[in-house]
C-alpha cells in the first residue's frame, strides 16, 4: 500500500470532533516520554509542558496529542514510562474527567493501539466550511519503513541505532534525524494533502511548519528540542504556531514563557463566538 493509501485508510477510521471558531484544541506531538535515564529526551523538558498543560487545562483547550507520546522503541515496558512521569498521567486524568483528552499513536508508541483509547486519526469537522476541516494524524505513514515494517524499525532502533547514538551517531532512516528522509516524508505528506485537497496536520519530523500563507500542510514540531516545546494552538477559527522556553525577568528570576513562533493563520472566516 502506498502511503497515499495509508493516509486515506486512517482517515477512513477517523474520529470526527467539531471545529468552529469557539473551539479550542491545542495540538501536541512526539514528546517520546521515556523511563528517566540519560536517552529520556523528554526528562529536560517535561518542566515546560507541565506549564503549558497547566495553561491550557486552565483556559479550556481540548488536548490532542499527535502520536509518538511514549518513547516505546528504545523501552519495553509502558509501566516503567507512567511511573517515571506521573504527573504527566495524573494530568491526562484531568483533562480527561473533562472530556477534553485526545490520543493518538505514533510510529513509536504504534503498540498502543491495541487500547480502544489510542487513534490512528481525528478529523476536526468544519460543518459551516467543510473544506476548512482539520485533517489530524502522526505522519508516519508517509514512511513505509515506519510503518508497514515497523517491527524491523524497532528492531534497529532498540538494538543497533539506540547504542550508537550514546556515542553520538544519529540515525540515518529517522525523519527527526536525517535531512533527507525529513525532507521526503514531508514532500509525501505535503502532496497526499494538496491531492485531496485537506488541511493535514501532522508531527513525527519534529520540524515545525505553519507558514503565514494558506497551506494545506502543517506540523506541530516536538517536546523534544534542546531548548523547547512547540506545539499548535487552535481558536477563534485561527492556528498558531507557538513554543514554550525558559526565560529569565531582569532580576534573575527563570520562569516559563510562551512566545508565538508563526500565526495566527485564519482558517475559519470571520464570525463571533
Amino acid at each position: 500500500m502506498s502511503a497515499k493509501g495509508r493516509l486515506d485508510r486512517a482517515f477512513s477510521q477517523a474520529l470526527v470532533l467539531p471545529f468552529h471558531r469557539c473551539s479550542r484544541y491545542v495540538l501536541i506531538s512526539d514528546c517520546h516520554r521515556g523511563v528517566g535515564t540519560s536517552s529520556d529526551n523528554f526528562l529536560k523538558n517535561q518542566h515546560l509542558y507541565y506549564a503549558a498543560m497547566e495553561h491550557y487545562y486552565r483556559n479550556g483547550f481540548t488536548y490532542i496529542e499527535l502520536g509518538d507520546g511514549e518513547e516505546l522503541w528504545e523501552n519495553r515496558k509502558l509501566r516503567n514510562i507512567t511511573e517515571i512521569h506521573e504527573d504527566v498521567y495524573c494530568m491526562f486524568a484531568r483533562f480527561e474527567e473533562k472530556g477534553r483528552l485526545h490520543l493518538l499513536y505514533g510510529n513509536h508508541n504504534i503498540v498502543r493501539r491495541k487500547n480502544p483509547a489510542f487513534l490512528e486519526a481525528v478529523i476536526l469537522y468544519a460543518e459551516s466550511a467543510p473544506e476548512k476541516s482539520l485533517y489530524l494524524t502522526h505522519g508516519h505513514q508517509a514512511s513505509f519503513l515506519n510503518s508497514t515494517l515497523w517491527p524491523l524499525a524497532r528492531f534497529l532502533v532498540r538494538y543497533f541505532w539506540s547504542p550508537l547514538e550514546n556515542l553520538g551517531f544519529l540515525d540515518p532512516t529517522s525523519a527527526a534525524k536525517n535531512y533527507e528522509v525529513k525532507e521526503r516524508c514531508e514532500e509525501s505528506l505535503r502532496s497526499w494533502a494538496e491531492t485531496r485537497r485537506h488541511i493535514l496536520v501532522t508531527g513525527h519530523t519534529h520540524r515545525p511548519v505553519l507558514p503565514q500563507e494558506p497551506s494545506f500542510y502543517y506540523n506541530t514540531g516536538s517536546c523534544v528540542h534542546p531548548r523547547c516545546i512547540t506545539c499548535i494552538e487552535i481558536q477563534r477559527g485561527e492556528m498558531t504556531l507557538v513554543k514554550w522556553i525558559m526565560d529569565a525577568r531582569a532580576d534573575s528570576v527563570l520562569y516559563v514563557a510562551r512566545e508565538v513562533i508563526s500565526g495566527p493563520v485564519e482558517i475559519l472566516g470571520p464570525g463571533s463566538c
